[in-house]
């Protein structure tokens, strides 16, 4: 059996960037830049306040109070546009421009006026309240990085760049096809022999989170031909997800229709608990990930393989998924040689740092107490037992939406 580690390295060696595609900044959140974009102007284009009151030169105000004449003002959308001579000031208002030689800003609040005559009552500093021209950003800055999944902080920035639109790559096209007899979906009548499908319904949500385009196909039958049928259309997409069909057991139509198809089966079982049976396989550019069907492993596969491929077609490095440090709040016994995703809860100690106690019951069908973990324990393959207090590692699943 492959480990985790093996299975990722050749899901994420089979995929690359999609091509890119043009959208309106306004609808690009969510989306990853494909090209960095230069800004086209400097912001701010030149000195301006940041405070109502007014511009003066600090020379002539060493000490306070000082009376300055006031020869002018400068809102924000107008100018003062004469030579700010010795002994004047000019009324501004935040965001005006500075006039040409002022230098400082005394804020309102630290001035009296009478008519033309500005009584200064706190000397200011040099530089005090002005936004220098480029404090923002500098024309053909690129504070934006190709890889980097838009915010709505950075749809602000890249607007304030003067970019109407941005190229980003497209979306990936994701099948979602869940196999058996046994299933029936969410509001349909449910026969003595059957339970509801959840997995199709998860991974979907999932996809569309990630990044991509979800496709649920409708639920196969065990009928070879059938599901050869349902593998050609979703060959037609970026990749296509299987669920369920391919474990020891099962009548095996998944991967039996997957080789009438010409397709190269790259594994089928992997090292790790929830999970064991995945299944990957490629034909020409056609991709299809076969995740386990009971419900608790399909999540987990998808978040260890699924969001890696997804992350590569998008651009980005397709890592596995960051584990962080905690200590363990009850002792656990030795592990098997699969490397095992314990659904957990986390806690703090007294000292503060991050605890983790697993679930008492670790079944797979279980989405009740996969819904109830935020955290995943990651427990090496041939990990002996391990005391309360042990330093051991945790995926944090509240960091993780939508998962």
């Amino acid at each position: 059996m492959l480990t985790v580690r093996e299975a990722h390295a050749r899901v994420i060696a089979a995929f690359s960037p999609l091509p890119s595609e043009i959208v309106s900044v306004a609808e690009a959140a969510g989306r990853v830049l494909a090209v960095s974009p230069q800004a086209r102007l400097t912001q701010p284009p030149t000195d301006l306040s940041a405070m109502d009151g007014y511009a003066v030169r600090a020379a002539d105000v060493p000490g306070a109070p000082a009376t300055l004449t006031l020869v002018g003002q400068a809102p924000a959308g107008g100018s003062y546009d004469q030579a700010l001579k010795p002994g004047e000031a000019v009324r501004i208002f935040t965001g005006g421009p500075l006039p040409m030689g002022a230098d400082s800003i005394v804020i309102q609040e630290d001035t009296r006026a009478d008519g033309t005559r500005i009584t200064i009552l706190e000397a200011p500093r040099l530089g005090r309240h002005v936004r220098k021209a480029g404090l923002d950003f500098s024309l053909g800055a690129t504070p934006l990085a190709v890889g980097r999944t838009l915010t709505t902080r950075d749809l602000a920035l890249a607007a304030a760049m003067n970019h109407p639109w941005l190229s980003v790559r497209r979306k990936p096209r994701v099948a979602i096809l869940s196999t058996g007899d046994e299933l029936v979906m969410p509001g349909e009548p449910v026969g003595r022999n059957q339970i509801v499908s959840s997995s199709g319904i998860a991974v979907a949500a999932l996809v569309r989170g990630w990044g991509g385009e979800p496709t649920l196909f409708d639920i196969a039958r065990d009928d070879a031909r059938l599901i050869e049928s349902c593998i050609e259309a979703g060959a037609q997409h970026d990749l296509l997800i299987t669920l369920g069909g391919a474990s020891v057991g099962d009548h095996d139509l998944v991967q039996g229709a997957l080789k009438a198809q010409g397709f190269d089966m790259g594994f089928w079982k992997i090292a790790m608990r929830p999970g064991k049976p995945l299944m990957f396989a490629a034909r020409d550019r056609a991709r299809v990930l076969g995740l386990p069907g009971n419900p608790v492993s399909t999540m987990v596969c998808a978040l260890l393989f699924l969001k890696p491929a997804m992350e590569r077609m998008l651009g980005q490095p397709g890592d596995l998924v960051r584990t962080q440090p905690a200590r363990l709040a009850v002792d656990v016994k030795q592990n098997d040689q699969r490397e095992d995703y314990v659904r957990s809860t986390l806690g703090h100690a007294a000292d503060g740092s991050l605890t983790v106690t697993p679930h008492a019951v670790q079944d797979s069908s279980m989405l009740s107490v996969l819904a109830a973990c935020d955290a995943f324990l990651v427990r090496p393959a041939h990990d002996p037992a391990r005391k309360e207090g042990d330093a051991v590692r945790v995926v944090d699943l509240r960091t993780l939406q939508p998962f």
